[in-house]
């Protein structure tokens, strides 16, 4: 088990004990065969594989599920038949591979069955890639894995690196968070503060008034970390969404003989860790959209535990066997805080997440629409200062602060503008002051707002009018 056959990350080796409790299992189960049934399940790869993925699991040393002792079934088929099962011990790596069109026409026999896939496709490319290749390849991986990248790794470098880990697949590269801080026009410091706190706990939360781009951000660094969308998985949370929904719970379906039932189905928490889990080489993401928005005592359950003990087991509400978080499966949550309809985060989770700010009187979010608007369109740069000029008159409630997501469109023009402030600002503001009276909202009319035209500047409808249409205002 130490040298081992396959890469396999840290979250692995929590695994060990359900490995080897197969392997236990696998072998008393063979041996209450004759040997005639040895001769028979030896005779043919496939009805082997049916042999050892339908064993009867006794539970009399430990639980178990696909998702704990899966790799060592993989390794397993691939041990006793090198010739048929490949070496790779992850499910979602096989799956891909069959997935892709790259690969479809080697497939010209229709079978449910991944490995009989994958054979296919063997057949297929040795013609060209000769029978020695890997599908870890870098040309092969390429095709079939979308967010790989080839690790670049030195001649002086390479001995070392082969002695030591041998030919397994190489761990993911480090993400390109300067480009991404350029397309977010957020400082590059910024992203890498995040990265920092989530190598740390596994888990933040951004925080601020609506329109400041949490759940945009959280996305895209998502995407850029993983290294794939593949890897990424987004849930909102609401007032009714619950555990069942979240985490696990049983829902109807129509048996085989057409009679109403139930079935227990995993939520999408338990559908990312177990692509995490299989797929140790890669980080995995779970962004919570409004996660404040839901009954968070009653949405995460038992999990509160498994969020600070990623080490540690648990069994789930309707699941006896033992859970644990994968520690490459990572949670980025936001979070309205000018929501009045939600209570505060009970101090239960905010132990578990670091919290982000994302408000726009606060940098670096505070320059982010100026520096859009400079780099994008350096004449409409006067709306930056009617959103700082609105906020200051809303200082006195920090969360009612106006986003800069709201200006942020490609072609934005002084058409786009008022009609932006008329119907998506403007409410906004109207709900935050209710009661405040008329006056109070007049306050908030754009052309009040809006600075004097300096000497020597024409406004821009004007330039429109000499000048012809803009961009913007074709797509509108």
């Amino acid at each position: 088990l130490t040298p081992g056959i396959a890469s396999m990350a840290q979250s692995r080796t929590r695994g060990l004990p359900f490995m080897v409790g197969f392997l236990i299992e696998f072998t008393e189960q063979w041996k209450e065969q004759e040997t005639d049934e040895h001769q028979r399940l030896l005779a043919d790869p496939y009805v082997f594989k049916d042999f050892a993925t339908q064993l009867d699991f006794r539970g009399r040393l430990f639980s178990y599920s696909a998702s704990s002792h899966g790799p060592q079934l993989e390794a397993m088929l691939h041990l006793v038949f090198p010739d048929t099962f490949e070496g790779i011990v992850s499910t979602p790596h096989k799956s891909s591979i069959t997935d892709t069109n790259a690969f479809a026409t080697y497939i010209r026999e229709p079978t449910d069955d991944v490995d009989r896939k994958i054979q296919q496709i063997r057949n297929g490319l040795e013609a060209d890639l000769g029978r020695d290749f890997d599908f870890y390849d870098s040309q092969i991986r390429g095709k079939w894995d979308p967010g790989y990248i080839p690790e670049i790794v030195t001649t002086a470098e390479s001995d070392d690196v082969c002695d030591e880990i041998g030919t397994g697949p190489a761990t993911q590269p480090a993400p390109d968070l300067h480009s991404l801080a350029d397309e977010l026009t957020l400082p590059v410091e910024f992203l890498e503060e995040i990265e920092a706190l989530l190598d740390d706990k596994l888990q933040v939360i951004f925080q601020g008034p609506p329109g400041t781009g949490k759940t945009f951000v959280a996305q895209k660094l998502a995407n850029r970390l993983a290294g794939s969308d593949n890897r990424v998985t987004l849930v909102q949370f609401h007032p009714s969404y619950s555990y069942e929904d979240f985490v696990q719970g049983f829902r109807p379906k129509i048996t085989d003989d057409g009679q109403p039932g139930f079935e227990l189905r995993d939520g999408p928490l338990l559908r990312t860790a177990e692509a995490a889990r299989n797929d140790p080489n890669s980080k995995h993401f779970l962004v919570i959209d409004e996660i404040n928005r839901g009954n968070l005592a009653r949405v995460f359950g038992e999990l509160y535990f498994l969020l600070e003990y990623r080490d540690s087991y648990m069994n789930l509400q309707y699941s006896d066997e033992p859970f644990s978080l994968p520690d490459n499966l990572y949670i980025i949550g936001t979070m309205n805080t000018a929501d009045r309809s939600t209570g505060l985060v009970d101090l239960a989770l905010r132990r578990r997440f670091y919290f982000v700010e994302f408000h726009p009187d606060d940098e670096p979010v505070k320059s982010v629409l100026r520096n859009s608007l400079n780099a994008n369109a350096p004449s409409m740069e006067w709306v930056a200062d009617v959103v700082d000029a609105a906020n200051e008159k809303l200082k006195d409630d920090r969360h009612a602060a106006i986003g800069p997501s709201y200006f942020m469109k490609s072609g934005l023009s002084e058409v786009m503008v008022e009609r932006i402030w008329k119907h998506s600002v403007l409410p906004y503001i109207e709900e935050r002051l209710f009661g405040e009276g008329e006056e109070r909202i007049r306050e908030f009319d754009l052309d009040k707002l809006r600075p004097p035209v300096t000497s020597g500047s024409q406004p821009e409808s004007d330039a429109q009018d000499e000048g012809g249409p803009q961009d913007g205002d074709n797509a509108e």
